[in-house]
């Protein structure tokens, strides 16, 4: 008895989760997430329409007064360095590290430290937010989302792209996926970019379509795999989404990844009308 209740309690456990599993690619998903994401563009002390600017790095920035590499109202003098992979922010006699990938204050402005060690880059957020359009997106449709495999790229190698956010990262080569447009099979080239942490990555793809500048945006689109059971992934571009240039000039556009360009309209996911990008009043 004890050892049919277990089973029981299994079936139950895996039913619960692969209706968690279908639950989550459904339409009212899908349309929340892109509810939260407007509202994250509107709110977050970080939205792309809050920056004022992404500066290399270099040998390093000052910061504060008028004559500052990066002019800071209402910020006294400091200077942003990199020392061996590591960087500090140096004021007067005292110097405080400071972690890559995490924001830090300056006063009024948000600092947030990126990239490769060597090659790090610094965005400026200030208060005033960018005003624009509204995020907008193509109707939702089912037939957008495919199960695909994954298939392993015969030499994995590392190279230096322009993530969905305008700064340079370190991706691995993760293969191609293949999946059916227009009534054709075609592929797409999927490389594995760092995340939040050393630990984390994703697989996305950067692709352009027919699409690409009527109707979508031109500079082309990133949408990620999601993990499904065994070695499949779903493939939906409903969430194709525009990188943070479509938002603000202040970030660099990514170049299209060689063989991503589909030669048929992806008329899913998030639209791109032109204009939008008026700057703020001042910070």
């Amino acid at each position: 008895m004890p050892q049919r209740k277990n089973s029981t309690i299994a079936v139950l456990l895996l039913t619960a989760a692969a209706s968690q599993e279908a639950l989550s690619q459904t339409r009212a998903v899908v349309e929340q997430e892109r509810r939260d994401f407007a509202e994250w563009l509107r709110t977050a002390p970080l939205s792309p329409r809050r920056a004022v600017g992404v500066f290399p790095l270099g040998p390093g920035l000052s910061l504060g007064p008028g004559n500052a590499d990066i002019p800071l109202t209402g910020v006294a003098s400091a200077r942003l360095e990199e020392r061996d992979g590591r960087l500090a922010l140096r004021r007067g006699s005292s110097s405080t590290p400071v972690a890559r990938g995490r924001a830090f204050a300056l006063g009024k402005w948000q600092l947030l430290a990126g990239g490769p060690a060597g090659r790090t880059t610094v965005t400026v957020f200030g208060t005033e937010l960018r005003t624009g359009k509204e995020p907008a997106w193509f109707s939702y449709d089912p037939r957008s989302q495919q199960t695909v495999e994954l298939v392993p790229a015969r030499t994995p190698g590392t190279l230096r792209v322009l993530a969905l956010d305008g700064i340079e990262v370190e991706a691995t080569e993760a293969g191609t996926v293949s999946f059916v447009l227009a009534g054709k099979q075609r592929s797409l080239r999927v490389l594995r970019l760092p995340g939040a942490s050393e630990e984390e990555n994703e697989l996305m793809i950067y692709f352009r379509d027919a699409g690409s500048g009527h109707g979508s945006y031109p500079a082309g689109r990133f949408v990620a795999l999601i993990p499904q059971a065994g070695s499949r992934y779903l493939l939906d571009f409903n969430r194709a989404r525009n990188p943070f240039c479509a938002y603000n000039t202040a970030y660099p556009c990514p170049a299209p990844w060689s063989g991503n360009a589909l030669d048929a309209p992806v008329q899913s996911g998030e639209r791109y009308d032109g204009g939008g990008l008026e700057k703020p009043p001042g910070n």
